[in-house]
This record gives structure tokens, C-alpha cells and sequence, in this order.
């Protein structure tokens, strides 16, 4: 996708941004264009990794899950909260890598899975004619009887085969073996085995018995167990490795949410010192090294990350110098005014009013928000984050809740099955909470 669609397609979901939107845009196409270049001049070109700084609510994370969708590429969303120093008790940041490795070879898999798929359903096709014709028993060796049989179950199958292309078997009970792994067991997690060349964990699952118990199912669901047992030994599993360990040090996108919540004195003393390692920690891993995974080694030296963080309490300047520098790029999200609160109720694709309607659709009730309804629910929830915690467009879906949680709650029970939100409505559900300032700040 060119940078301009990149943004076409983040403006459905996200209002207003238009800086952070063509920054990840920017650096999405890099990763295309870096491709082109000769095999020399790639390895010297390295991703410009990204800071996106601004208050909560106003659209951060929700650039990181819409890219998700967008990008055929192995991508990742953690929290930098979640990482302790190498040390303490928690996970340690090489784990990054080791997930994006994983969500790599998922989503090649799935491709392979659709080359395959056709393949796979012929042969299911025969699985299932093989339960639902099963072979004669016969006590003694008889070559012509053989042949006759062989000759009316050729006949058979291809009258069963015609009968379940129809769709007339689908309550046709057969039986197949499914093997099931008992439970997996845990034993390797918070010890450091993790950064080992050998995937101990790995190895004790592959020890676990396989527990194989014959199933009485319908046609219809033997086909599904049939079709994914058929797909998996269609796959080839060292080139689904080969190709995910690929496309993660090329493509692959790290997107680091919350990492202004690691920045902490430099003095090295108190609870914050485990914040500092955080960062010494993640700083190799962002300017390039080798992580050792289960599937093998890979390099992080072109894998983009996209950094995000409000920083109320402290400023991108609070990170260790070695790296800011691996993060070039730093753009400001702007607060949302008043005219964005609206646009975000009527803008996006899937707009929280559309939602509610037509959740509210599945009881038969008609949820109609009116113009001046709109207006009055953006006027309110900007006010309310400007008197209290400014926790961005968020303010929104606390305040369409307070309102049609009433009519939620009757929905079943309605007589009247058509409901229109305008502003009187929505002041006469929210002035009381409004007017007390009290019951403002705990209840919206």
C-alpha cells in the first residue's frame, strides 16, 4: 500500500492525527522500498523507528491495532510494563522478539494453509468415503472374491461420493480417531531457561503423551477435524520457519505501548532502578542483536518499532540517551477539541452510536441518535474530561453508556421498540450527574 492508502484506511477508524498517520504510513512504505535496493545497500539502510507522545484517549494504540490489520507482516502490540530487568521476576525483553517470531509463523502458515486448502479437501473427500464405505472383512485370501468386492465397492463409493457432494450425509454418524496432547505444563517460565539455546520447554511438550481417542461424530463436523488434520501434514514446517524468521527481520513491527511508564530517575536507587534495566535491556534489541529463539536465531536489526507513550509525568528526554537516539522520528498527538469528539461519533466505520444501534437491532429495538443528541453527547463528554481527568475520546464511551443504559436494560421488555437519542434526551439522563460535581467525577 502507498503511503496516501495507508492513511485513507487509518482515517476510517482514527479522527484527526493527520501527523502521527503519515509518520507510520512513511515507515511502513520503507519497509517496501527498502526491499528494492540492492542486497548491499539494504543492510545499511536500518528502520527510523517512531515516538508517538500524547494524552491518552486520543488515538495512540488504536493507530497500532488498525496497522495490524493493514500490513501483511508479522506484528506485534506489548505493553513495556510488562518487562521487568533481567534479574527480577517477570518477563525479560528479548520475549518481544520470541512473540513476533511466533505471530511470523502463524501468519505464514495461514497462507500456506490457503495453497493447500484445496489439496487438502480432496483428500478429505476420500477420508470421509473410507469411514462411511469401510473395507469388507473377510476371513480367508479369495482373489476372485476380491475382485468382485473390490468392484461393488467402487460402485458404492462413487454412489456415496454423489450423495455427499449433495449434502445428503451431513447427519451421517462415523467414527475417527483425534489425538489429543494432555495438558501442557508450564515448568520453565520466570527461571531464565527462556534465553537458552535449547528449547528445554519445547523438548518436555514433545514428551507429553499424545492421548488418541476414537470420536462418534456427524459427517459435517468429521469434515472440519478431517480438513485441519489434512491441512497440517500438507505443510511443510521447516519452510513455514524458514520463511517467518525471514519476514520478521525484514518486516516485522514491534509496537511498544506505555513506554513512558519506564522512565525513572537515573540515580539508581529505590523501586525506579528496575525501570532503568528495562531500558538497558531494551536498548540492544532496538539497535540490533541476535535473540535466540525455539525456532533459531534472529536478528533484530530491521525490525521497525513504533513507540507510544502520554508522558504526563515525565518527557521523551527522561529515556537513556543510547535510546532516544534509536528512536529518530518523534511526532505530538494533539488533544481532541470539541468538533473532533463529534467527528469521532459520526466519522468512523464503525462509530459507537452504530454499534449501540445495532446491538440494540438484536432485541428489535430501533436506536435513532439524532443530530442535535450527537451534539449534545460530544459537548458533554468534552466538558467533563476539561472539569476532571482528560482520558481522551474513552470520555465517550462512558457517557453513551450512562445514557442508553436504561433502555439496554428494557430492551426486551419494551413496548415501544423505537427509541431516538437527541439532546433533550441526553441532557435529562445526564444533567443530575452533570450538575453534581461529585457524582461527575466518580460516575462519568
Amino acid at each position: 500500500m502507498t503511503p496516501r492508502q495507508i492513511v485513507a484506511e487509518l482515517d476510517k477508524y482514527i479522527v484527526g492525527q493527520a501527523a502521527a498517520k503519515k509518520a507510520v504510513a512513511v515507515a511502513i512504505r520503507n519497509r517496501w522500498r527498502r526491499q528494492q535496493l540492492s542486497a548491499e545497500l539494504r543492510q545499511d539502510v536500518t528502520p527510523k523507528n517512531i515516538i508517538l507522545i500524547g494524552p491518552t484517549g486520543v488515538g495512540k494504540t488504536e493507530i497500532a491495532r488498525r496497522l495490524a490489520s493493514l500490513v501483511g507482516a508479522p506484528f506485534i502490540k506489548v505493553e513495556a510494563t510488562k518487562f521487568t530487568e533481567v534479574g527480577y521476576v517477570g518477563r525479560d525483553v528479548e520475549s518481544i522478539i520470541r512473540d513476533l517470531t511466533e505471530a511470523g509463523i502463524g501468519l505464514v502458515k495461514q497462507e500456506m494453509r490457503v495453497k493447500v486448502r484445496e489439496k487438502a479437501q480432496e483428500k478429505v473427500t476420500e477420508r470421509l468415503l473410507d469411514l462411511v464405505v469401510p473395507l469388507p472383512k473377510r476371513t480367508a485370501w479369495e482373489p476372485e472374491q476380491e475382485k468382485e468386492d473390490e468392484e461393488r465397492r467402487r460402485r458404492t463409493r462413487e454412489k456415496f461420493r454423489a450423495k455427499l457432494e449433495a449434502g445428503e450425509l451431513e447427519d451421517h454418524v462415523v467414527e475417527l480417531t483425534v489425538e489429543q496432547k494432555a495438558t501442557p505444563v508450564q515448568i520453565f517460565s520466570n527461571l531464565g531457561m527462556e534465553n537458552m539455546d535449547v528449547d528445554l520447554q519445547g523438548m518436555f511438550d514433545k514428551m507429553m503423551p499424545k492421548n488418541a481417542q476414537p470420536r462418534q461424530l456427524p459427517v459435517r463436523d468429521a469434515r472440519k477435524v478431517l480438513l485441519e488434520q489434512e491441512t497440517e501434514s500438507l505443510i511443510d514446517r521447516a519452510a513455514v520457519v524458514e520463511q517467518a524468521i525471514e519476514r520478521v527481520e525484514n518486516h516485522g513491527i514491534v509496537f511498544l505501548d506505555e513506554i513512558d511508564k519506564v522512565c525513572g530517575p537515573s540515580n539508581g536507587q529505590g523501586p525506579d532502578v528496575s525501570r532503568q534495566g528495562v531500558q538497558r535491556d531494551l536498548l540492544p534489541v532496538v539497535e540490533g542483536t541476535t535473540v535466540n529463539t525455539k525456532h533459531g536465531p534472529v536478528k533484530t536489526d530491521h525490525i521497525l518499532f513504533i513507540a507510544a507513550g502520554a508522558f504526563h509525568v515525565s518527557k521523551p528526554a527522561d529515556l537513556m540517551p543510547e535510546l532516544q537516539g534509536r528512536f529518530p522520528i518523534r511526532v505530538e498527538l494533539t488533544d481532541l477539541t470539541k468538533p473532533d469528539f463529534l467527528r469521532v461519533l459520526t466519522e468512523p466505520k464503525h462509530a459507537l452510536p452504530k454499534q449501540y444501534a445495532e446491538l440494540l437491532r438484536t432485541e428489535g429495538v430501533e436506536l435513532e441518535f439524532t443530530t442535535d443528541g450527537l451534539e449534545a453527547l460530544a459537548d458533554i463528554a468534552f466538558d467533563v474530561n476539561r472539569a476532571n481527568q482528560n482520558i481522551g475520546a474513552r470520555r465517550l464511551h462512558t457517557v453513551i453508556e450512562k445514557v442508553v443504559e436504561e433502555v439496554s436494560f428494557e430492551g426486551p421488555d419494551l413496548d415501544n421498540k423505537r427509541v431516538v437519542i437527541d439532546g433533550p434526551f441526553v441532557r435529562s439522563k445526564l444533567g443530575p450527574v452533570i450538575q453534581r460535581e461529585d457524582l461527575s467525577k466518580y460516575i462519568l
